[in-house]
């Protein structure tokens, strides 16, 4: 996924030096003045947690005494997914439009678990895993603002806001997240004018504005072992980097 990303952002950087060349026969001239117009998109993107660890947390044992454990949690790779959905864009003025893109975004996040208090034989940390597994309903609200268009390209940057609604998690999972949240966004991308349609590759980065972890989730837990890794972790925020390729 890296060595995709970093391809369509040197692809995007080609075509600057092009644009100052010479003028060329413009592809659908007029669909960028239209009032309102809609589309449909596609893409990809990384996921990620960052977490802020409880640290030392007193654990009851079976057999009714307690001691003190120490386990922290990641995620440990970017994780990826797939986006889709559709748009509606109307435009304010020769260089700005407003965006409403609801969409879905669909990935699993893999977290590890480090016991530091129980060592394995090899005196290592004991560790858990878990596949997380999100499914997000998306509405952006995004503020567009576009350079002046030249041939059949148009470079533009956006800022948005991002309320999600989390349709995954199961009482049995180790740690869950909470049902909603909300991202702020701010990417870039560029208007390719074809004959046909306007094909338009962004990159976006995105980052979740509260604490996504369900904190009372370990009260759900009928596992005792996993209630310590359960409450491991106090917090934590999401990011994600989304490709999205609109077609309007």
């Amino acid at each position: 996924m890296k060595h995709f990303i970093i391809t369509i952002l040197l692809s995007m950087l080609c075509v600057l030096p092009t644009m100052a060349q010479r003028q060329k026969v413009q592809n659908r001239p007029y669909t960028d003045l239209r009032k309102l117009h809609f589309g449909v998109l596609v893409g990809a993107h990384v996921q990620d947690l960052e977490f802020v660890n409880r640290g030392p947390q007193t654990v009851t044992l079976d057999d009714g005494t307690s001691e003190q454990q120490t386990i922290v949690m990641d995620q440990d790779r970017w994780d990826q997914g797939f986006t889709v959905g559709v748009l509606a864009e109307a435009r304010l003025s020769t260089y700005f439009q407003f965006r409403v893109a609801p969409a879905m975004y669909f990935g699993t996040r893999h977290i590890v678990f480090h016991n530091i208090t129980r060592l394995d034989n090899s005196g290592l940390p004991t560790e858990k895993t878990q596949e997380l597994k999100t499914a997000y309903i998306s509405t952006a609200f995004e503020l567009i603002a576009a350079a002046p268009r030249f041939n059949n390209h148009r470079p533009y940057v956006l800022v948005g806001i991002n309320p999600m609604l989390n349709l995954s998690g199961r009482d049995d999972d180790i740690i869950k997240l909470k049902s909603s949240d909300a991202y702020l966004e701010i990417g870039a991308g560029c208007d390719f004018y074809l004959p046909f349609f306007k094909l338009r590759p962004e990159l976006k980065f995105m980052y979740g504005l509260s604490n996504c972890l369900d904190t009372k989730h370990s009260q759900q837990l009928r596992n005792s072992e996993l209630i310590p890794y359960s409450n491991a972790a106090t917090k934590a925020n999401s990011k994600i980097i989304a490709l999205t390729f609109y077609f309007e």
